[in-house]
């Protein structure tokens, strides 16, 4: 994104779809990011890793998660913390689901269309 400041609005943030029903909104500084992520009901990230540490909220809904060999129903207002290299992965229920993903170091994969 650059090195100087930005408004904007989650609402026009380019969209990607990371799986069906999944879609990302990334907002990027010089080194973190976050991804605003919408879950539809049912639809569900794979379980996947990745270098980058990650930390995460639900901002709305509940989703289903893994990290590692461990899973918790996760609602409004919780909170997670992924080192790089774990195995995750999460589901929506069966209402749709907003989550606030943080990155450390930048995502690239997640920054080009």
């Amino acid at each position: 994104m650059g090195t100087g400041h930005v408004f904007t609005s989650l609402n026009v943030l380019p969209g990607k779809e990371l799986a069906k029903g999944v879609t990302m909104r990334p907002l990027a500084g010089e080194h973190v990011m976050m991804s605003y992520v919408d879950l539809a009901p049912h639809s569900a990230v794979p379980l996947h890793s990745h270098p980058h540490e990650q930390l995460g909220v639900v901002l709305e809904g509940e989703i289903e998660m893994q990290i590692g060999d461990e899973r918790r129903s996760l609602r409004t207002g919780d909170a997670y913390v992924i080192p790089g290299g774990t195995p995750h992965g999460a589901r929506a229920t069966h209402e749709r689901a907003r989550v606030l993903d943080i990155f450390y170091p930048l995502r690239e994969d997640y920054l080009t269309p």
